[in-house]
Formats: structure tokens, sequence, C-alpha cells
């Protein structure tokens, strides 16, 4: 029983990383924005974050500088979808690509660094509780976050006035602007924090889930959270749900590993992409479902005036 504690405990740790990135990038989402440029993020995210608590020895500047760097690089796309109008889809690819490049260059001197003794979490008493205490209470604070985050943002899109003109933008953005909302602000906005939440991520991974740099260590990461989203069809409880599933899957693999379960490595490290890879198509084969839950102005320009 306690193998099984340690296998959720470890597959809520794992899809704590995916669910950050993944609401970040729904919340861009629903402003009607795609930020293909989450794995160039994250990257440039875990290499800030683990340089800082590396210099300072503080977890909590760590967290802050992988928001930033997210944030500013997430500001840099914007301006250059929402005002220069330039391809989502290429603007994305290229800011991951930059992001995988200048984090493997600015990285290259804390690969062999190392942090301060990493801090035990655990919650008063109900650590103890057997089976329970090891898969549920004994978590780093974010894991708790991550959850707090999806009930917040449910309640942001759907019970909030800015919720709701979120949603607007992202559904019909030239009604939006028609009733006086700025549009583009509004989506430079979305698209920041959903940066700084992809950030927070890329530094979670490198100050806790693994405390190193290594380079390329998001390991795709970024581009599940991107396929998450339309797995859950835009729904923050789903998103949740669906972090638990992959992280869950890729602990999988560790763990048949260790049972000695004789089936190749390399096919075991294939199972969270193979997995996304049979999702998606799965939900492909229900386009009209899938038409439903979409905003319906995902990955168009806005063009005030025309």
């Amino acid at each position: 029983m306690e193998t099984y504690a340690l296998l959720w405990a470890a597959t809520m740790n794992a899809g704590t990383v995916l669910a950050l990135a993944s609401l970040g990038l729904l919340i861009n989402e629903k402003a009607g924005v795609v930020n293909l440029g989450a794995e160039g993020m994250m990257l440039c995210a875990a290499i800030a974050g683990f340089a800082t608590v590396a210099t300072t020895g503080s977890d909590t500047l760590g967290f802050l500088a992988g928001m930033g760097a997210g944030a500013l690089m997430a500001t840099l796309f914007g301006m250059l979808v929402i005002w220069m109008n330039t391809n989502q889809y290429a603007t994305g690819l290229a800011l991951s690509l930059f992001g995988g490049g200048f984090s493997a260059f600015v990285g290259t001197s804390y690969v062999q660094a190392k942090l301060p003794e990493r801090i035990q979490y655990e919650v008063p008493y109900l650590a103890d509780i057997p089976w329970l205490g090891s898969a549920l209470f004994k978590h780093h604070p974010l894991v708790y976050g991550a959850i707090a985050l999806t009930l917040g943002l449910i309640y942001f899109l759907y019970r909030t006035r800015a919720g709701l003109v979120l949603r607007a933008v992202g559904e019909s953005p030239e009604s939006a602007h028609a009733l006086g909302y700025p549009v583009r602000r509004i989506r430079l906005l979305a698209v920041m924090v959903g940066g700084a939440l992809c950030g927070l991520a890329g530094a979670y991974i490198s100050i806790i889930y693994t405390p190193l740099w290594v380079e390329g260590m998001i390991a795709g990461k970024g581009w599940i959270a991107l396929a998450l989203t339309t797995f859950a069809t835009w729904r923050p409880a789903r998103v949740l749900l669906g972090a638990y599933l992959f992280g869950g899957v890729t602990m999988l693999q560790f763990h048949l590993q260790a049972s000695g379960v004789d089936v190749p490595s390399q096919f075991l490290s294939m199972l969270p992409y193979l997995s996304t890879i049979v999702v998606l198509a799965l939900i492909s084969r229900n386009p009209r479902w899938l038409r439903v839950n979409m905003p319906a102005s995902i990955g168009k320009p806005f063009f005030p005036g025309s």
C-alpha cells in the first residue's frame, strides 16, 4: 500500500507542473490567443529560478524570477502578435526555439551547481495518517496552490464580471470592442498572466521537482500542457484532472522500471507522449464537441476598426 501512496504522491507532484502551465495557457486561449512558446518560456524560467536560488538561497525569489522570466517572454510575444499582428503560431514556435537556445547558453555555468538543502514539507497531524499522509499531505505548498488556483480560476471565469469580459474577448473581440472594452490590452494582460504561470511551472521543475539544471530539462512538458488545454476542452477542472492523469502516466514508467517489468525503457519513456497523441486522436473524432467548447476567436487576430 505504501508503494501506491508514494506513486500517487509522485503523480500529484508531476501533475502540478502540467496544471500550472496548462492553466496559464488556458487563460491565454480564453482571451483568443494561442501561445506555442510554452516550452521555451518554461526553459527560461527554469534557469532563471534555479540561478536565483543558487545565488540567493531563497526559493521565493527563485519562483518570482521564474514568473518574471515567463511574463517577460510572454509580453514580447504579446506585443508581436497583438499589436504588430504577426502570426500567432509562427511567433510561438519562434519563442519556443529561442527559449531553448537562450536557456542552454545562459545555463552553461549552472550545470554542476547545487541548491541549498531542500525543505521537507508536511501538513501537521494529517501527514501521520497511514497511507493518506504519504499520498496527500507531504507536498510542497505549490501542489495545493495549483488546486486552489484551479478553483479560483473557475470562480473568476464563470462568476465575475472580469471573467465574463475575458471570455467575451475570446468569443467575439469585435463585439467586446464595440462595447468599449480595450480588447488588445485585455489580451496582452491575459498573455502576461499565462506566461507568469508557465514561468512558475518551469521554476517549480528546476527548484522543487528535480532540483538541478540540465539543458532541455522541460523535456516536452510545455507541449503536453498545450495539448492538455484541448484535452480538457478549455475547462479548468478538467485541466487539473488531465494534469494528474498525464502526471500519473509519467510516474508509471518509473514505477514499472523499478518493479522490474521487462519492457524496453525507451518504450516506457514514450508513454506520456503516446498517451497525449491517443487522447487527442480520440477527442478529434468529435469535432462538434470541440467547437462547442472552443473560444470562437481562438488564434484569430483582431484589428480595431476593421
